[in-house]
């Protein structure tokens, strides 16, 4: 008897509020308007920095005009003469550095770490990699104009030497600090972050693909290549691009170790300048000229742009490389 009262008192237990039907389904609304609302937030915040630089970079645009700000070869503000495209020409240049250089010691080093290295290393190896964005850029600026740099100048007149038939390389062209200098700072700068998605990309990759591989008598470089870094693909490319993002707006260690000439250099060993660079080192001496501010925020807006378009370009070729992995999972499944 008293088993069965029990078990009946069990039964006839109210549940709780938060387990009831009504309570579940204002719960889940609150979270989804509350999440949407913080999602139409964002992008009102951005739209409001849009509007709000071009506002303020009006008085340039209108003056100058957007095409010759944007294509005008000539930055001197004492003459009145604001042009952008030896500033914008660096960054890219700069960027495009970075990626080439650090994007693929980055899937290295994250390769190594979750697939080769052995695991009492694994976390160590991590937090030494991890620990490279936690160095501030002030510092990376003063390490390689005062170290790298010196170390580089003799490679740098080598290669030019070497390879004087190659474009934008003239032995005649070579100084410190440089295009390529700053390249390689951004590319050390890039590293953690490509790396620490693309270690988090790559863990989720099945198990049972890799010990596929491994049983069909693939090495373990075949199993990378066949297994891994297909179905990581669009994650890297994410990764990527983010990093990509990230050497497009660095500042102070550029400002370091670029040069701030604002010319378009004829070599990659050549001094140049850059959006963000232009921006850090000039501001303060614009505010008594409102022309130079405004230009000077219209680089700003340029840049804010330009960040606009590597984000687009990695949200489609992320969605490329998903597409293509969804195709292969038919085939492989069918084999």
């Amino acid at each position: 008897m008293e088993a069965g009262s029990l078990s009946s008192k069990k039964t006839g237990a109210p549940k709780p509020s938060w387990a009831s039907g009504s309570g579940s389904h204002v719960g889940d609304a609150i979270l989804k308007y509350g999440l949407a609302g913080l999602a139409v937030g964002v992008l009102v915040l951005i739209a409001y920095f849009f509007v709000r630089l071009i506002v303020e970079a009006e008085p340039a645009l209108s003056q100058v005009g957007v095409i010759d700000f944007v294509f005008g070869d000539s930055w001197v503000p004492s003459q009145g003469d604001y042009g952008a495209l030896p500033l914008l020409v660096g960054t890219l240049i700069t960027s495009v550095i970075a990626l080439i250089v650090g994007v693929p010691v980055a899937i290295a080093t994250a390769l190594y770490i979750t697939e080769l290295c052995p695991k009492r290393f694994r976390g160590p190896l991590t937090v030494v990699v991890d620990l490279l964005a936690a160095v501030p850029s002030v510092v990376y600026g003063l390490w390689g104009i005062f170290f790298l740099a010196p170390k580089l100048e003799p490679a740098e007149k080598w290669f030019s030497e070497t390879f004087a038939f190659l474009p934008l390389v003239d032995p005649d062209k070579v100084s410190i600090p440089n295009y390529f200098v700053a390249g390689v700072i951004l590319a050390i700068m890039i590293v953690p972050i490509v790396s620490a998605i693309s270690r988090e990309v790559i863990s989720t990759v099945p198990a049972e693909q890799k010990e596929g591989a491994l049983a069909l008598g693939a090495t373990r470089w075949e199993m990378l290549r066949m297994a891994v870094l297909p179905y990581s693909r669009a994650g890297i490319a994410g990764a990527s691009m983010l990093g990509l993002g990230r050497a497009i707006g660095e500042t102070i260690a550029v400002v370091i170790v670029i040069g701030n000439a604002a010319v378009i250099g004829s070599t990659i060993f050549s001094q140049g300048y850059t959006l963000a660079a232009v921006i850090a080192n000039e501001f303060g001496e614009a505010a008594s000229d409102p022309l130079h501010r405004a230009a000077l925020i219209a680089c700003g807006l340029l840049l804010f742009i330009l960040t606009l378009i590597v984000n687009a370009i990695a949200r489609y070729f992320v969605n490329k490389a998903e597409e293509g992995q969804a195709s292969r999972v038919p085939a492989g499944m069918a084999g």
